[in-house]
């Protein structure tokens, strides 16, 4: 064998007869230690490599006839080491932990508010931001549209849509904007002694509810604009069309958990349906008598509306995704030239929420927690 590993490394047949067998022991030699490394850094990472996954890169070696024992192993444990991969990977999107739902004991006692925009073109009126708050309990949903979304702003749309319409609320759920954090904001919880909290960084899931209204009511004024000008005047009738649709979330109207009452549409009108004709042909006192009825079972509606929402979706429970710890994670990042991961940084402390507290590495702290799901692990 030491005669044929000579005549390999230095392309010299030892002797004319043994050409045939030279060629024949050549075409499946084994390699081991510095040449397989060498062979999977040229492979992987040389001037004609595309930096594929391990299975890939084994494929590629095995064709170039080469191969030893535990290649496609070893070529797993390279791209786990290799740094741009880490750092150009994709980002996860699977669910890395049990998923929480944040829930109201009763109505309006619990909101979350956040801000669409800037719109580009802007309405017609100059207004470039849509304010949204929605209602945990009920999921019902407010909105008002607006040039700029200023503190003063903020807090006159908390005071006139939301506390002097559906009372004093118990919590606020706010992201980590700006106009959303400072000390107007704070000298109204204070003043109403409302609790008010900050989304995690990163984590726009974990305001789902209003992340999930805030895409709907979009893509509603979207399918219904004409001149991309008018989303204004489009807003009222899109939010009045959310409002009075079956919600998967809660299976109900939310028209309907609120007032007690099944609205009318406009096609019954047009075309009198049945619940109309029988409407005109009551007496002023039997119809108020059969919406007090109405009214009386509410509150069973919503009891059974809350009680049937589910902690977690069959689609959720299967894409779950259980990592080791790590004692190193990278961090996405944001923008589109940018790499997708950036760090390493190190997990000083995780809580059960899904929110960490990462250090770099030199021990200094992040401004901000981060939640699970925007992190990846390392491997040095």
């Amino acid at each position: 064998m030491k005669p044929t590993k000579e005549s390999l490394e230095k392309r010299e047949y030892p002797s004319e007869n043994s050409k045939s067998t030279l060629r024949m022991l050549a075409s499946g030699f084994l390699l081991s230690g510095t040449e397989a490394e060498r062979i999977i850094e040229e492979v992987y990472g040389g001037i004609f490599s595309t930096h594929g996954n391990g299975h890939a890169l084994a494929c590629k070696i095995l064709w170039a006839r080469y191969y030893w024992t535990k290649m496609e192993s070893d070529c797993y444990q390279h791209i786990k080491k290799c740094v741009k991969c880490h750092t150009y990977a994709n980002h996860i999107n699977i669910a890395p932990s049990t998923l929480h739902n944040l829930t109201s004991p009763w109505s309006f006692s619990m909101w979350s508010i956040d801000v669409i925009g800037p719109i580009e073109p802007k309405a017609s009126n100059g207004h470039r931001f849509i304010l949204v708050a929605i209602d945990y309990f009920t999921k019902w949903v407010k909105v008002a549209s607006y040039s700029a979304v200023t503190r003063s702003v903020v807090v006159k749309f908390i005071k006139r849509n939301i506390i002097c319409r559906y009372g004093l609320p118990a919590h606020i759920i706010i992201d980590n904007d700006t106009n959303l954090n400072k000390k107007l904001m704070t000298e109204l919880c204070e003043q109403f002694w409302i609790h008010y909290h900050n989304s995690t960084p990163y984590r726009p899931k974990m305001n789902g509810a209003i992340e999930a209204a805030n895409k709907n009511i979009k893509k509603i004024v979207q399918k219904r604009v004409v001149t991309y000008k008018d989303w204004h005047e489009v807003l009222p009738y899109a939010l009045h069309g959310y409002r009075t649709s079956v919600r998967t979330s809660t299976g109900a109207i939310h028209y309907s958990l609120l007032y007690g009452t099944e609205v009318v549409l406009l096609v019954e009108v047009e075309i009198l349906s049945l619940r109309v004709l029988a409407e005109v042909e009551l007496e002023e006192v039997e119809w108020i008598q059969q919406q007090l009825d109405q009214l009386n079972l509410i509150k069973e509606k919503r009891l059974k509306t809350l009680m049937s929402l589910p902690t977690l979706s069959k689609k959720d429970q299967e894409c779950l995704r259980q990592e080791n710890k790590a004692s190193r994670v990278q961090r996405k990042r944001h923008g589109k030239s940018a790499s997708n991961y950036e760090g390493p940084y190190v997990v000083k402390h995780a809580f059960s929420g899904g929110a960490l507290i990462l250090t770099d590495v030199e021990g200094r702290h992040l401004k901000y927690p981060v939640n699970v799901d925007s992190i990846k692990m390392f491997f040095p």
